[in-house]
Parts: C-alpha cells; structure tokens; sequence
C-alpha cells in the first residue's frame, strides 16, 4: 500500500520501469524531482537545478508562485469543479479578464483545459462556421496530438501509418536562419515563399479550405520569429479564399513576448485565439476567443464542444490571478528588458562558439541552434543532447526540441518573474556546458 502521494519507496525507477507508461517524450532528467519553487526545481538528492523552462513553458509566474498557491488555497475551499452546464465567479470573470485585455474585435471566450483540446476546438469551431473542412498549417507546425490538432501537426508523430484528419495541407515555415526561397541578397524571400505556399495549397485543395492555424513564434519548430509583414500577408492570403486565421498562442501569450498577446507584434487579429500554457501558471487551463460575429454563427450552425472541465471555477481563479499578477507587477514591461538582456547573452555565445549557429526569440521566448560548424550549417541533435546533458550536471534544466529532422535547438522560456542574476547564471552554465562539450569533441585542437 501506498499511504503517501510522496512516499519515498526503496526504488522508484524500479517502479517507472514497471508502471509508468510511455507517451512519446523521453525522461531527460535522470532525478526524481521532490519540490519546486520560483525559477528551481529540487531533486530528491538534494540538487537545486534552475529551470530555463518554466515546466513545460507552462509556470509563468515561476513554480509554486506565492500568489497563486494562495488562490488555489482560498478557492478550494470554496469551488473545485462543476457540472459543465453550471457558471460561477471564477470562470465569468476569466472570460471577461481575457475578453478585455485580447485586441478587437475578439470578445467571447470558452475556457477549456488544454493546448491540445482548444485547438481541436478552434478547428470545429472553424470548420462549423464556414462549412468546409481543409486546415492549412505551417511544415515545422506543432498544435497538439488529438485527431484535428494532430492533422495540423507537421513536426511530429504523423508517420503512425494509419489515416489521420481529412484534408490536412501544409505551406513551407518561414525560417530566416535556413531560406528556401533566397532574394538577391541571400535573405529568405518570404513574399515568394508565401505565394508559393498557397500556390501549392490551391493546387491540392478540393475546394474546401476552412482555415489556417499558426503559432505567432514556431515554437516546436525552432523558435522561428516569421518576418514583419508575413502575418498581414497571410491573413490577406486566407481572406482571398475565405478562410479563418487562428493563431495558437499557448506559449506566445500573456506577457512571454512583451505583450498580451503575441499577435499584438505583428499588427493582425486572427478570427480565432487559442490561449494554454502561459495561462494557468502551471495548472491544465486553456481558452478559445472569437468574435461575437464567429460565436454567434458556430452556435447557429450547432457547434458542440465542451468537457467534463468546462468553465471549472478552480482553474479559472488562477487564470484570473495570472493575469492580476501580471499586470500588478509590470511582468510585460520585463520580459521585453530582460527579453533583450537575454538575447544579447545568448547572442555572444554565437560569436564565441563553433556549435552555436543562431540565436532568435522575442521577450522571455528565445532559442539557440546548435550546429556541427558554422560552415555547413548542420543542425547537431547529437552535439544538442550532450549539452543538455552537461548543463543539467551543473544546475541547468534546458529544453532542447528533439523533434526528427529539427532537433538541435534549444528553447529558453524562464519564468517572467526570472531575476537578472538568474538569467546570468542560467547564462553562465550555459557557456561552460557548451565549451565542455566542444572541448570534448576536439572542436579548436
């Protein structure tokens, strides 16, 4: 019998071998973790790691923020959860928080639990609306690993050799660092990648196209910031054939990239949002936005989709206490100057190291692009885990993407409350763990 949530039992990769399914991510880490709090995550054994990735880009205001312990406390005494046709406090206020900060004329939210789930709500919301069903997304894309959000998934796990979702089309990701389509300066020429894109798309489409789904930043695909002027373009591209643009904002929204959301950049409002991660502050919440226009015409048309977690009134608190504290306390105003701080860091570890390509991100999103050399550009999965490998044996928690074929960049998302020492330090290990790893390998011999 198991009497404790945290017995110490003699041998728990025992246990792991035994019991825990596997879900496709390896266990990087080879410590069972007992605790965390604010940028740190603490090993059983006693180690303090700092976390270069706030969980999974999900702990905005840092682990076991103060604030939102003291939320769940007060509100679990009170709410938990409900009947999904049930509303309380929590979840009408959330909606109107959201609804208040997001750009017009997006004003009606649904809160849902996860990234995954309210993309796959976005797309039969889309597909409700304009009676079509073929999705256009990015090649690089990552939007989730249910049915819909799977077919808009390019990066990952689509060689299962079983159908996925009906018309499912890809356009090329605009990635300046690697330019397919190459202007005469040696630039990636994005306006004729573009043109390309939906070219290709008209070509393949059967005449249904419902909407494009893109993240603001390719997060999953390398931290790749498309250029001024790609987004405006690609909503005119989707207005020309009568589509929706939703933008999957689950790690580009409130405050990570110095905004609300990470469309505000770029001067375009898609006809769908889809906020996750960065929302719940390390809880499973997530929330779709639309226009009144949208809202009324998918309810019109009989659109369906709610879960057993609905508007649950526990995690709509602290969505709410989220946004309370991120605007309290000017976190947007800080990822932007410690955005650049850090980018300027990881900037220097380009100029310094033969493996270090490129280094791109915006606010407290940012990525590196480990390479063989300079010369070939060649990304270096293998050069990328042993970096990971040694940062985490002096303190450094990093994410590198491990994804086939675009692996060797590492995505940095501290939390917004990260201090500058912190950064410093996560810096610092960084520069050692990488040097390290050259020295190994006789890079500079």
């Amino acid at each position: 019998m198991i009497a404790s949530p945290f017995e110490k039992r003699p041998n728990p990769w025992e246990d792991v071998e035994r019991h825990v399914g596997r879900y496709g991510a390896p266990y990087f880490i080879p410590e069972i973790i007992d605790h965390a709090e604010g940028s740190y995550v603490y090993t059983e054994s006693g180690r303090k790691i700092l976390d270069f990735t706030s969980g999974q880009m999900s702990s905005t205001l840092g682990h076991n923020n103060p604030d939102v312990v003291k939320t769940i406390r007060e509100t679990i005494g009170r709410l938990d959860h409900l009947y999904s046709g049930m509303l309380s406090r929590p979840s009408i206020n959330l909606c109107a928080r959201i609804a208040m900060t997001a750009p017009e004329p997006l004003s009606k939210v649904i809160p849902l639990s996860t990234g995954s789930e309210v993309n796959e709500a976005a797309i039969r919301m889309a597909k409700t609306v304009t009676g079509k069903f073929e999705i256009v997304s990015f090649s690089r894309s990552w939007h989730g690993l249910t049915e819909a959000s799977a077919g808009a998934t390019y990066s990952s796990a689509r060689k299962l050799g079983v159908p996925g979702a009906p018309g499912q089309l890809a356009i090329p990701t605009p990635y300046e660092y690697r330019p397919d389509f190459i202007d005469e300066d040696g630039k990636l020429d994005w306006r004729r990648q573009l043109d390309y894109g939906f070219d290709m798309v008209d070509a393949q489409s059967v005449g249904s196209l419902a909407a494009c789904i893109v993240e603001p930043i390719i997060s999953g695909g390398g931290v790749l910031v498309p250029p001024p002027g790609y987004f405006a373009a690609l909503k005119e591209k989707c207005n020309e054939r009568n589509m929706l643009l939703i933008f999957d904002e689950a790690q580009t929204s409130f405050g990570r990239t110095g905004h609300w959301y990470g469309c505000q950049h770029d001067g375009v409002v898609p006809d769908i949002l889809t906020l996750s991660k960065t929302l719940g502050g390390g809880l499973p919440l997530a929330a779709l936005i639309t226009t009144d226009e949208i809202e009324q015409e998918a309810r019109d048309n009989g659109f369906t989709f709610y879960t057993s977690h609905v508007n649950d009134p526990l995690v709509a608190a602290v969505g709410c206490e989220v946004m309370n504290v991120i605007e309290r306390d000017n976190l947007m105003l800080a990822a932007v100057d410690k955005g650049e701080y850090l980018h300027k860091g990881l900037w220097k570890l380009v100029e310094e190291h033969e493996v270090v390509g490129d280094a791109r991100g915006r606010g407290l999103l940012q990525g590196i692009e480990i390479i063989k050399n300079k010369q070939s550009k060649e990304r270096s999965e293998k050069i990328g885990d042993l970096i990971t490998k040694r940062c985490f044996d002096l303190g450094l928690h990093m994410n590198i993407v491990c994804l086939p074929g675009m692996g060797g960049v590492f995505r940095i998302a501290p939390p917004l409350t990260v201090s500058y020492e912190e950064l410093d330090m996560g810096l610092s290990i960084l520069d050692e763990a990488i040097g390290d790893v050259e020295k190994d390998l006789g890079y500079g011999a």
